[in-house]
């Protein structure tokens, strides 16, 4: 028994340090940083200074700092956004989830390496592509000159531009947790469901959406995760005027050099992504105890 302990304790050793070192000394000091006074020239002073948190949450004394709704804009706009992102890809992968599952091996295999070809080119190399197809002079506007539409369609720099982004990004984030159920399917309780008399409306609400779920809910975490906190593409793609929560953190970082705010954001993002990840825990644990129960 004590030469078990001893092995699991040098198994997990590694990695619980790199865990300590790497992710909770940093969230550490951001979350002590978060509650420190901003410095005159950026940096912080050691004094204790909740009003970071009330230029958000709307506490703030109104004399150092004052309450500004437009975070709470561009937060609410950053959930719109990586909410949209979700339901964009889900629309996009799941019947491809189902089309690649029935076609032969050789064939899905191919279809999965073309769904991971785009992790083998730079991000910024793709999002400086689609810069080029959606300003004013792309691919798109041409297009639609070509065909006698001469007022070009303002896609940069919009909200769409930003969907569309992050869209193309997480497709292969949504779509391999959503392939793995689609997959496991299966078939004979299709055929069941249809010796019963159901139709192939029932048979999907009934019998492959909900088989199907684990999956989907898995790939909207993943990609809503990221989604909300992303910065790469509002900054190429939205420019100054789709701002979103993870460029503002940025800006104050780097730009406005003032930490403590730019820290209480950024625990206020990592909130938001803990309640995401207990709603999604408590929803699999409920599922897991319906099942036990049948």
């Amino acid at each position: 028994m004590m030469r078990e302990r001893l092995r699991l304790v040098g198994l997990l050793t590694p990695v619980t340090l790199i865990i300590g070192v790497f992710f909770l000394a940093p969230l550490s000091i951001m979350a002590l940083y978060s509650l420190l006074e901003p410095g005159l020239y950026g940096g912080v002073e050691w004094n204790f200074y909740p009003d970071n948190f009330g230029r958000v949450l709307g506490w703030a004394d109104g004399v150092n700092e004052e309450f500004d709704p437009v975070y709470l804009e561009i937060i609410l706009r950053s959930f719109k956004l990586a909410g949209l992102t979700v339901l964009a890809t889900l629309a996009l992968c799941y019947p491809a989830a189902f089309w690649v599952a029935r076609q032969p091996e050789r064939m899905r295999n191919f279809c999965l390496f073309l769904i991971t070809l785009p992790f083998f080119t730079s991000l910024i190399v793709r999002l400086y592509a689609w810069l080029l197809i959606l300003r004013p002079s792309g691919v798109i506007n041409t297009t639609l000159a070509a065909l006698g539409f001469y007022n070009p369609v303002e896609l940069i720099y919009t909200e769409t531009a930003v969907l569309i982004g992050m869209t193309y990004i997480f497709i292969p984030f949504m779509f391999m947790p959503v392939y793995a159920s689609v997959e496991k399917l299966d078939k004979r309780l299709l055929e069941a469901s249809a010796d019963l008399g159901a139709s192939r409306w029932q048979s999907f609400w009934k019998v492959i959406f909900p088989l199907t779920l684990p999956g989907i809910a898995a790939g909207s975490i993943i990609v809503f995760i990221p989604s909300l906190g992303n910065f790469i593409v509002p900054s190429l793609l939205g420019g100054a005027r789709v701002l979103m929560i993870g460029s503002l953190v940025e800006q104050q970082f780097l730009a406005a050099r003032n930490w403590p705010f730019g820290a209480a954001l950024a625990m206020l993002l990592m909130a938001a992504v803990l309640v995401c990840l207990v709603l999604y825990v408590l929803a699999q644990g409920r599922n897991s105890a319906q099942e036990a129960s049948r």
